[in-house]
């Protein structure tokens, strides 16, 4: 078969064109990678207490990179959280799961941080968690869940929660809530009111009278109650941090958002769930799950909101909450 002849401009231009693919495939492909990670913090990776896992890392840089690259993060740091690893390691020692990143200043933080609690609702549906290791995880409105992904913090909101005692002296308690805005599986974040907090809480509250007080309501009443710390505990699956955590990463964010990158995501869990049920290894699969957690839970689930929300809306149909109560008034 004879050949036909090209002109030479044409050839050229597929030529160029060509090349202009090229460009493109290869600076597309490299902004989904991470740069290369500097020394001092691939230092920090690893499976250990303290330490970070490769995949969680990679993620969360990834994800600030990419903001940063857009502009909408102008933030020396970035947050990420490893909510497969044990909040609670037993004799009042928290897991370090939560990860705090400056690389700018060669800083590195690992603190502790609760996840979400889940619920029970019995003859429906059972998607709660223990203390230590997080089974459940999900989006679901009203699920209490953890649910991993891309976030963004946003606004900070502090508001007054009541009085308590220290010592023999009064104390006001005010927390401070960073909201978050997450991505994909996450967006809903804002009407879940996902967020970080101190885990800190007024319980056994009461009504006192102090008519002096700033914050006393129409009938000179405040609210008034024990302070309990219980950063050992769950949350309602917000992100909560010790106070003392809390008072340092606060500011971090207030008035410069930054990224947060919360693992696992739901095709993490089907996958690690998929290589339990058919007795492959995690290193084999080529998958990542702390393995302390992952032999106490057996295998991690992810409830889909569209799955568990009509359970949870028939549930509140079935079992409608009794009328609220007025707050007690102090002995």
């Amino acid at each position: 078969m004879r050949l036909k002849s090209v002109p030479l401009g044409a050839a050229i231009f597929c030529l160029i064109a060509a090349l202009a693919v090229l460009t493109v495939s290869v600076s597309s492909f490299a902004a989904l990678r991470p740069s290369s990670m500097p020394d001092w913090l691939q230092r920090h990776v690893g499976d250990g207490e303290g330490q970070i896992s490769q995949v969680v890392l990679e993620r969360a840089r990834a994800l600030y990179q990419k903001k940063v690259s857009e502009g909408s993060v102008k933030n020396p740091c970035y947050f990420a959280m490893d909510a497969t690893r044990p909040g609670d390691l037993g004799g009042s020692v928290l897991g370090q799961r939560y990860y705090i990143v400056c690389e700018a200043k060669q800083v590195f933080r690992a603190v502790s941080s609760g996840h979400g609690g889940g619920r029970n609702l019995k003859g429906a549906a059972d998607f709660s968690n223990g203390r230590r290791c997080a089974k459940n995880f999900g989006n679901a409105m009203d699920s209490e869940l953890t649910a991993g992904g891309a976030y963004m913090t946003a606004e900070l909101k502090t508001s007054f929660k009541g009085y308590y005692h220290v010592g023999a002296q009064d104390a006001v308690f005010m927390r401070t809530f960073i909201q978050f805005d997450g991505e994909g599986e996450a967006a809903n974040a804002r009407q879940r009111v996902i967020g970080g907090h101190p885990a800190a809480i007024l319980k056994s509250v009461c009504m006192r009278k102090s008519p002096q007080s700033s914050y006393a309501d129409h009938d000179g009443f405040v609210p008034f109650g024990k302070l309990v710390d219980y950063a050992g505990g769950r949350s309602n699956g917000c992100t909560s941090w010790s106070p003392a955590d809390a008072e340092q990463i606060i500011p971090m964010v207030k008035n410069n958002p930054t990224t947060l990158y919360i693992y696992p995501e739901s095709r993490d869990i089907a996958a690690v769930a998929h290589a339990k049920a058919s007795g492959q290894s995690m290193s084999g699969a080529g998958l990542y799950w702390n393995a302390s957690c992952l032999s106490e839970i057996g295998a991690p689930k992810f409830w889909p909101k569209k799955t568990l929300e009509p359970i949870i809306a028939q549930y509140k149909k079935d079992h409608p909450a009794p009328p609220p109560q007025p707050t007690p008034i102090c002995k």
